[in-house]
């Protein structure tokens, strides 16, 4: 069985503020970072960019994908208040409301485990991602 291990981390200077977004993808010994900023945004909306980014690049179908986060927002938006919110068909108030929709439609069509790491607490990948996002937070406000 096919496996893509997916580590994402989003970071905010305050909050909100600027922000930055890292993921890298490990498959079969390859590894791809993928990352973005934006001037204005959310810790939150960082978090769930990230992984709605990740997401978008898995091209197979057929494929199990583990999704680690370290944030809890996102991972629990992912497995109980998306499909809370698609089943009362969106019309609830929803912060990030495109992304959530758009993760929601991609969601359904891969195997996703969600699995929580602790941020800061020496997960490799994880620290990774941290330290892109806050790089790329201080490289566009020098």
């Amino acid at each position: 069985m096919d496996i893509i291990n997916i580590y994402t981390d989003g970071a905010c200077s305050k909050n909100p503020g600027h922000g930055a977004y890292a993921a890298i993808l490990l498959y079969k010994g390859h590894e791809k970072t993928i990352s973005g900023y934006k001037e204005w945004t959310t810790n939150q909306e960082m978090e769930i960019s990230a992984i709605l980014n990740a997401l978008k690049l898995i091209k197979s179908k057929d494929i199990t994908i583990n999704l680690y986060s370290d944030s809890k927002y996102a991972l629990d938006g992912m497995t109980t208040w998306m499909h809370d919110w698609a089943k009362k068909q969106w019309k609830k108030d929803i912060k990030h409301k495109q992304i959530w929709q758009e993760i929601y439609i991609i969601y359904n069509t891969l195997k996703i485990n969600c699995i929580w790491v602790k941020g800061h607490s020496n997960n490799l990948y994880n620290e990774k991602c941290d330290k892109i996002a806050k790089d790329l937070i201080k490289k566009n406000n020098q």
